[in-house]
């Protein structure tokens, strides 16, 4: 029999084991990384004593669109060519999001989008609820306008239903008026031949078809150029059209009214840059509160970190809107950096959409998404393991990745932050070419991979410029490592998105490797963070990598 004291020494020790970290290199015990109440560690824009910061989110949430259903706010946005597609947020205060589902399992068609679609795909999508169920609308610039629904929004969505076909139809939106339901679109030039004019459609009851050729309703060649992404609301005997026009990086945000949904209308210019420096402001959702009170949330285009999210303050005046703060006295609103939040009840927690991740049970949280339509293929993810194993699939003949779909990637959560992840790669039969990575993916990239070839495995730094002009990646440093595991890391600074990439095998000591990277933009999206592993062409199968843990520190 063992003694007291020899009984409380044992439950210390493991008391120890089990809540520390070695070296950084453990599972974090208690991880929030698939929690509901994710609190990240590089920005927040709640105060915590009544009062936010602008942006809300620093992350790339373009063309938002935000509906209120009883005391619960829920927002999703355009996607593009990744998929999941249109994410779906949640938020109790408009201030505090997290990320509760996906709309868009696969890109239709399918075909189509099992490769990367770069600047294709989900355009500027609008959410709605209607008679108890969730609709959510949007454009893709060669094919028309699709529709999705659901009765339980954290549940699984219908599959879309083409609306209207066409090229170059993009950004709808839908209003239930009493019998009659229409949609509201705006035109690219790149597809259509045509742009900044604001058409509207009649759809049936149900929603799910246009009836009509559709009626012009504003024509912004004149006064607001670029007009685009309108959305459609009723009040007080007015029909509105919110929209943006002026361009993403210089624009304005313009309402239309009119007692009639086909028009004449009235413009004005209720939102500007003026004296401040959010650029923009462009495209979003007016949305009230339960206490009836009107706010504003828009982007603004912040180049390789994408299209971050403010929030607004909104007066009616006059039977028009006044958002942010008319500094200047012109009868325009300017965006504000803070203000009192708009839903300040005590117990309501500081949450953000997640970033890091344990891959508990072998899968990836929901801040992931692929650069294509996902393929079962591509990863293991067994329940009951505490890693994410992605599988070494050829790259099928291309020059770098530009191509390449099973990218698992993320937004970039803040200007300044790190990101490290720990890594095993397995080369079967020992076959060279296979590597994983921690990668900085846009038009040009970067990456650091571990890497087997030669009866070794090595450490990489990678670098491809344009890589969409298919040129082909660089070995800026490579050496040699004593095991096939390492933690990768890289370290995003500001203003630029400027990357340095090191490793360690010891999960303590990190040395850098290779040359600083310029993050850059994809075609309409920020640049992007995460992890692959990949084969090149013409050898042999069989490799995989397990990620056991990625992970956003300041």
């Amino acid at each position: 029999m063992i003694s007291r004291i020899q009984y409380v020494i044992y439950i210390a020790i493991a008391f120890f084991t089990l809540y520390s970290c070695k070296s950084g290199s453990e599972k974090q015990p208690g991880s929030q990384s698939n929690s509901q109440n994710y609190v990240s560690k590089v920005w927040q824009s709640d105060r915590g004593d009544g009062t936010f910061t602008n942006p809300v989110l620093y992350a790339d949430y373009s063309d938002p669109d935000v509906i209120r259903v009883k005391d619960n706010f829920y927002m999703t946005a355009s996607s593009f060519n990744c998929v999941p597609g249109l994410p779906i947020l949640h938020s109790k205060d408009l201030v505090n999001w997290e990320i509760i589902n996906y709309a868009l399992e696969k890109q239709i068609p399918e075909a189509i989008f099992n490769i990367p679609q770069h600047s294709k795909g989900v355009w500027a999508p609008a959410i709605r609820f209607h008679k108890g169920e969730f609709y959510i609308y949007w454009g893709d610039p060669d094919f028309g306008v699709y529709m999705i629904k659901t009765k339980n929004i954290y549940g699984k969505w219908s599959k879309p239903i083409l609306v209207l076909e066409g090229k170059g139809i993009i950004d709808p939106c839908p209003l239930w008026d009493g019998e009659n339901t229409y949609l509201v679109h705006a035109w690219a030039g790149s597809r259509a031949g045509i742009n900044s004019v604001l058409t509207i459609n009649k759809m049936n009851a149900e929603g799910t078809k246009v009836l009509d050729e559709g009626q012009n309703v504003f024509d912004g060649h004149d006064n607001h150029h670029t007009m685009e992404g309108p959305k459609l609301y009723k009040k007080d005997g007015y029909y509105y059209i919110f929209a943006p026009a002026g361009g993403v990086e210089t624009g304005w945000q313009v309402v239309m009214r009119s007692k009639n949904i086909y028009g004449p209308y009235e413009d004005k210019i209720v939102l500007e840059q003026g004296s401040t420096a959010i650029n923009g402001p462009h495209q979003g959702a007016w949305v009230t509160t339960p206490d009836n009170a009107s706010w504003f949330i828009h982007f603004q285009d912040q180049g390789v970190y994408g299209r971050v999210l403010h929030l607004q303050p909104m007066e009616w005046k006059e039977a028009w809107p006044m958002i942010g703060k008319d500094y200047d006295g012109n009868g325009v609103g300017e965006p504000i950096l803070s203000g009192i939040k708009p839903v300040t009840r005590n117990n309501l927690p500081i949450v953000h959409p997640v970033e890091s991740d344990e891959f508990d049970n072998g899968k990836s949280g929901l801040q992931w998404q692929w650069y294509a339509n996902s393929s079962i293929k591509w990863s293991a993810q067994i329940p009951g393991t505490d890693y994410l194993r992605l599988f070494t699939l050829s790259q099928k003949g291309e020059p770098n990745l530009w191509n390449v779909p099973n990218l698992l990637l993320q937004k970039l959560p803040a200007p300044d932050f790190t990101a490290t992840t720990k890594v095993k790669l397995t080369s079967e039969w020992q076959t060279s070419g296979k590597k994983a990575g921690l990668l900085l993916m846009g038009k040009s990239y970067a990456y650091a991979a571990i890497a087997y070839h030669d009866g070794k495995y090595w450490v990489q730094q990678i670098s491809c410029t344009n890589a969409n002009e298919g040129t082909v990646e660089k070995i800026i440093e490579e050496k040699p490592l004593s095991s096939n595991e390492i933690q990768l890391r890289m370290r995003i600074t500001a203003p630029d998105a400027v990357c340095q990439f090191s490793y360690s095998e010891n999960g303590t000591d990190f040395t850098e490797i290779g040359e600083k990277a310029k993050a850059e933009k994809d075609l309409w999206i920020s640049a992007k963070i995460g992890i692959f592993a990949i084969s090149q062409p013409n050898v042999k199968m069989g490799g995989y990598a397990d990620f056991d843990w990625f992970r956003i520190t300041k």
